[in-house]
């Protein structure tokens, strides 16, 4: 760790010593934001309750704030460029520490629902440009490892997320799940108003009918794949596929043609950076799948309690805390391409033993599949994003940290939209076979699960394809 703080001659990014505080920064930035967007779900129950709504109505606080971000991530990303990524960075978490507060006091799930909207505006603001952030702050002999932190603060807190909610509300009321994150955002734009590197970006105009119309497209997306995982009616996901595909191309047309356009296309001119694009998205599907599966399976076909279920998912992220730094490292002396492969085929054998989990497997027998899945994952994600930071120009790199955010959005998004057609698909052919009705839900749940585990390893092993093709393509990027 202490490297990343020494100084040689011909550095670029900030002092050594500037460093060790922006490291502080920038995790407790990531952390809190990412937290946030899974540590409410345990919630979800206890607040439908105390504000007397449905608990199907209270499902959009969580949705309210995953759409805000996906709307918004190329929009910021661009905007980082405009004024500069430390300006956006502050203004982001300050908005996210205003609403935070606001969600702590509300007493209606409306004004609930859009501070947490608001919430996912700030999120998205400070997460789009987060890797940029890390280019500006670390020398680029340091990059890989660099990355490797930020790898490894947003797996772990993705992962921890449900287990920290629930921990927080055998204590404390729902309230305190957003309160919490005012001392935080404090002390995080105190620090980063000392420490983050000065930009003033490269100014000129920002692109608002690209912003209007990637916010459209982005919204139409996401509340489809949503909509796939609540069964919408066939007429809504049409009208929204319909939205969707013709705000594309129009956004594709406005890129080509603006002068200034928000998501500058020619980015992905560089194939390496596009296959590792590409190769994120595919292992985040894998993730999301995982993420979601693995719940019905503990506590529907295993009976294990939510805690103990909680409990056996530590093992994943542990593994990618111990693994993400060192790969991260690694990264800056040996071929990206090279480890994100291995990783990925890790991860791949992993996910394919939590598939082979046996009727009545021991508590030890799944914790060690799931440290594999964690140990791969690990290795991957900080190798892979640092291929995709090296592979765009230094004046793209607003741009590339907000397609990272996106191909991660959508991948887990569209993972759990796989689950639920895989539940759906499993109820259909499984309903009436069994007397019993906690017998029939416990073989269902252990017939999607192991489905949306191979859907996921499936995910995982063309993700590997892809990463072993870019070995071979050209030379790495060394900026």
């Amino acid at each position: 760790m202490s490297r990343l703080f020494t100084d040689l001659e011909g550095d670029d990014g900030i002092a050594g010593a500037r460093r060790r505080v922006a490291i502080i920064v920038m995790v407790l930035g990531t952390g809190m934001t990412v937290l946030d967007g899974s540590i409410v779900n345990v919630a979800l129950p206890i607040i439908a309750r105390d504000l007397h709504v449905l608990p199907s109505a209270a499902v959009w606080i969580a949705n309210a704030y995953i759409l805000a971000g996906a709307m918004t991530m190329v929009a910021f990303a661009s905007l980082g460029d405009v004024i500069g990524f430390r300006r956006l960075y502050m203004g982001g978490i300050l908005l996210f520490t205003l609403s935070s507060l606001g969600c702590a006091l509300s007493e209606s799930l409306m004004t609930l629902n859009i501070l947490r909207f608001i919430q996912g505006i700030g999120a998205a603001a400070a997460m789009s440009i987060g890797p940029a952030l890390y280019r500006n702050i670390f020398p680029t002999r340091l990059l890989g490892s660099a990355l490797g932190i930020n790898a490894m603060v947003v797996a772990s807190s993705l992962a921890a997320g449900p287990a920290i909610g629930g921990a927080m509300l055998s204590v404390l009321s729902w309230p305190w799940l957003f309160a919490v994150n005012v001392p935080i955002g404090i002390l995080t734009l105190t620090l980063a108003r000392k420490v983050l590197p000065s930009d003033r970006g490269r100014g000129g105009k920002f692109d608002i009918p690209g912003a209007v119309l990637s916010a459209l497209a982005l919204a139409a997306i996401v509340m489809a794949v949503d909509g796939l995982s609540r069964h919408d009616s066939i007429l809504n996901e049409l009208l929204l596929a319909i939205v969707a595909l013709i705000t594309v191309v129009l956004f594709i047309y406005r890129q080509k043609r603006a002068p200034a356009p928000l998501l500058p296309l020619d980015i992905f001119s560089s194939i390496r950076f596009s296959m590792a694009v590409a190769t994120s998205l595919c292992s985040f599907v894998g993730q999301g799948i995982a993420f979601i599966a693995l719940p019905f399976l503990f506590q529907g076909a295993y009976g294990f309690s939510p805690l103990m279920s909680a409990a056996l998912f530590t093992p994943w992220p542990v593994a990618i805390v111990i693994t993400a730094p060192i790969a991260g490292r690694l990264a800056d002396h040996y071929p990206a391409a090279l480890l994100s492969t291995w990783g990925l085929a890790v991860y791949t054998l992993g996910l394919v033993l939590l598939a082979c989990l046996g009727a009545h497997p021991s508590v030890l027998d799944i914790i060690w599949r799931a440290f594999i899945c964690g140990l791969g994952f690990g290795f991957f994600q900080s190798p892979n994003n640092r291929e995709m930071m090296s592979n765009a120009p230094r004046s793209r790199s607003g741009t590339a940290s907000g397609v990272l955010a996106i191909a991660r959005t959508f991948g887990q998004s569209l993972g759990a939209a796989l689950v639920a057609i895989a539940l759906t698909a499993a109820s259909s052919r499984l309903a009436g076979t069994l007397d019993s009705a906690s017998a029939n839900s416990a073989l269902i749940d252990a017939s999607a699960v192991h489905l949306s585990l191979w859907i996921a390893a499936s995910a995982t092993l063309l993700a590997t394809i892809i990463s072993a093709l870019r070995i071979r393509h050209g030379k790495e990027v060394r900026l």
